[in-house]
């Protein structure tokens, strides 16, 4: 009985051993390997208290969860990649990006799919990477059409020259007019930028709105984007010095021009002449505080809006930011003061709020 025992037991263990080796060659030979991909998330929520001009309307505070993103970026080839995110709006998620990306040298790049036209800075480093807590709050920055959250559809080239520090793109995209207010469905956008990096280069087709003293950067960069004749341009320029120890002084400024282009920045109001412009001065103190560094930053905008489905207004736009920067982008805190006043159409507003953002890049 102890012997069939054995015998049994020796032959289950053969056979298991067997099967298990199978099993590992089969898995061998059909053996799948997935693209390079990383995955991140990044998240941005306030508390602000905000007073209007109407004495009518009640003062307000509110939670809001601002923003809440998540990246996938995978690595096909050396030369093919993609990029993927999305952003939760009003508790629904929408695709934010969506990019086949065939790099294959710093002066020969395609894009194609859904990302940031070649616009102006600031729509190119948007909230994540603006130095001012209160990205887009002007009637200048990002004031461009777009599909979705400064996004188009659409194809681009864009190239590194002269060791990198001159960046030129442009690119053909479909934005639905009807949604513009125009009868003109279905034309196609053209957008062009050209920057050019005195000082230290911003390689590659996003740049930031601050180095936090990382660089010292001097740029000039002009784009415009048409359909059919109906342009909107701007020019934008950003000095930043670092200063010994860790911090930086910064100037950001950018003027726009809309001639029968329409700005995203009313909904679903469309004003499709007007210009703006805007200056921000910040100072980082080099100092650790704690585990972070604090940064001071005060900023100017004014807008005109005419041409619109109601009376023509002027918009000014006075910012203060007091930031703790624990990790560059990746963690930092700001206690944020907004003041908005209108010529028309809408009552002033008081803002004063405290922001977090957070980021796993």
């Amino acid at each position: 009985m102890l012997s069939t025992f054995v015998l049994n037991r020796s032959n289950t263990l053969l056979m298991t051993s067997v099967a298990l080796a199978t099993l590992s060659s089969v898995a061998q030979s059909a053996e799948i390997k997935l693209p390079e991909t990383t995955l991140t998330a990044s998240l941005r929520a306030s508390v602000a208290s905000t007073q209007t001009d109407n004495s009518a309307v009640p003062d307000t505070t509110d939670f809001n969860l601002d923003s809440l993103s998540f990246y996938i970026n995978g690595k096909i080839t050396d030369n093919v990649k993609f990029s993927f995110s999305s952003e939760v709006l009003s508790d629904k998620v929408s695709v934010q990006d969506a990019i086949a990306q065939f790099e294959f040298s710093p002066t020969m790049n395609i894009w194609a799919g859904r990302f940031l036209p070649p616009t102006d800075r600031a729509n190119s480093y948007g909230a994540y990477y603006s130095n001012n807590w209160n990205f887009y709050a002007d009637g200048v920055q990002d004031a461009y059409p777009s599909v979705s959250l400064g996004r188009a559809d659409g194809l681009a080239y864009w190239g590194d020259f002269a060791d990198k520090k001159l960046k030129i793109s442009a690119g053909l995209f479909d934005i639905p007019a009807t949604k513009k207010g125009s009868p003109d469905a279905g034309k196609m956008m053209t957008a062009a930028r050209v920057q050019y990096d005195f000082w230290d280069a911003e390689p590659g087709y996003y740049v930031n709105g601050t180095y936090l003293g990382e660089k010292d950067i001097l740029a000039v960069g002009v784009a415009t984007n048409m359909i059919d004749g109906d342009m909107a341009t701007n020019l934008d320029l950003l000095v930043e010095k670092k200063v010994n120890g860790g911090g930086a002084l910064t100037y950001e400024g950018s003027f726009i021009s809309h001639d029968k282009l329409p700005s995203d920045y009313f909904t679903p109001g469309v004003y499709t002449e007007g210009d703006g412009y805007y200056s921000l001065v910040s100072y980082l103190f080099p100092q650790n505080v704690g585990i972070g560094k604090v940064q001071v930053l005060g900023k100017f905008g004014t807008a005109s809006f005419e041409k619109g489905p109601t009376a023509d207004f002027d918009q000014d736009t006075t910012e203060f930011n007091i930031n703790y920067i624990i990790k560059s982008f990746n963690a930092r805190v700001s206690l944020f003061y907004i003041d908005k006043s209108y010529s028309a159409v809408m009552d002033g507003t008081k803002t004063l709020g405290l922001g977090v953002q957070l980021m796993t890049l």
